[in-house]
């Protein structure tokens, strides 16, 4: 009897320990983002403001015909490069774990434009 109370507490004991838990950001910048992208010279679009992900330090973006990729190091150093046609854009800057900020370049057809962008955490 005791054996087997002694065999149900550690049964139980072994399933709450492999019950995942949520896990924390594995970079201080992991989660949801709002980028807001200024252009300043050229003619493309004043702005646009996009919902991001950083997941492990990657940027994460799932938004139709705007291909967006990055990584920001653990230093918080970001590089981006984006994309939309035949339109071309890169971009960096420092983030914090709370805003972000840095420059872009890039061009669509003979268009050159650039500009900064600003990013603030969701």
């Amino acid at each position: 009897m005791i054996h087997d109370i002694a065999r149900y507490c550690l049964l139980a004991l072994v399933c709450v320990t492999a019950v995942p838990t949520p896990s924390s950001a594995r970079t201080a910048f992991d989660g949801a983002w709002s980028v807001l992208i200024v252009t300043q010279r050229g003619v493309c679009d004043r702005a646009y403001r996009y919902g991001v992900q950083i997941v492990d330090g990657n940027l994460v973006y799932d938004g139709g015909i705007v291909n967006m990729t990055g990584r920001v190091n653990a230093a918080g150093a970001i590089r981006v490069s984006v994309s939309a046609g035949d339109a071309q854009a890169s971009g960096s800057g420092r983030m914090t774990r709370t805003t972000g900020r840095g420059s872009w370049s890039g061009r669509s057809g003979s268009d050159a434009c650039s500009g900064y962008w600003e990013a603030e955490r969701r």
